[in-house]
């Protein structure tokens, strides 16, 4: 396991699911963790247990899709811990569920704002911030499956999730030279209130017949292991990997 302590580690998305599992991870392996998302009194919680456990944390509420929220949210960080050295990008929302015909502009607008401008504003300010500390740091967007996938009626999601392949590859280019790493997650099916959402929709025994014809292992996965990739892609182990995509979606891709 690596250890991570005195790092300082920003996560988006960190009052639920993946982000909320990756900054319990972070501060368990030593990090100071910053987290941020938009409902503040999950994060004040999340924040307290942390401190309770013997890690520093700090908590700043922040909408993705707001450059001045996202400015504010790097500069808590600086702020708070003097440097930079992670910054774990999960926020994301699924949208509702359109034919394309159907799909109104601002649904679209919030899924492509909130997923990928959002990760863009992201990149932008954390970006700014390690180049100034100058020290080498690792980022990590957090895509889908749906990076990869057409899924009938979430053509927002899945074209916010398949943009994040490119930007994550160019910004990998662009900053390798200054030893910041950049690499792009993409969970397959996850139980997240993401997915338990789209269990309702679709019903259980859909849900669950899908799992068994399509995940070869045959069940969802955890946010703890989600987060365990993520915390591989920071870490030393992984100092040659930039630019790449990891897919922990247990089988999945390659039965669809």
């Amino acid at each position: 396991m690596a250890d991570m302590s005195g790092k300082v580690a920003l996560v988006t998305g960190a009052s639920s699911g993946i982000g909320r599992a990756t900054a319990e991870l972070f501060a368990e392996r030593g990090c100071r963790v910053v987290l941020a998302a938009r409902r503040e009194a999950e994060l004040a919680g999340l924040a307290k247990s942390i401190a309770s456990r013997g890690t520093q944390a700090t908590a700043v509420e922040t909408d993705v899709s707001v450059a001045t929220d996202v400015e504010k949210m790097v500069q808590h960080a600086i702020d708070a811990y003097g440097r930079l050295d992670f910054a774990i990008n999960c926020a994301g929302v699924e949208g509702k569920t359109y034919a394309i015909g159907d799909l109104p502009e601002d649904e679209w607008d919030q899924v492509l704002d909130i997923n990928l401008k959002g990760t863009y504003l992201c990149l932008k300010y954390e970006s700014r911030a390690m180049l100034k500390c100058g020290n080498g740091a690792a980022i990590v967007n957090v895509g889908s499956i749906n990076s990869f996938l057409g899924y009938p009626t979430f053509s927002a999601y899945c074209a916010s999730k398949h943009g994040l392949i490119g930007l994550t590859s160019s910004v990998s280019a662009e900053l390798a030279p200054h030893g910041i790493r950049v690499n792009l997650v993409c969970p397959g099916i996850i139980d997240t209130p993401m997915h338990r959402r789209a269990r309702k929709l679709f019903g259980d025994e859909a849900y669950d017949a899908f799992l068994q014809n399509s995940v070869h292992m045959k069940r969802a996965g955890q946010p703890g292991e989600i987060a365990r990739s993520i915390a591989f892609l920071c870490s030393d182990d992984a100092s040659y990997v930039t630019g790449t995509t990891l897919t922990p979606d247990g089988g999945f891709h390659l039965t669809v």
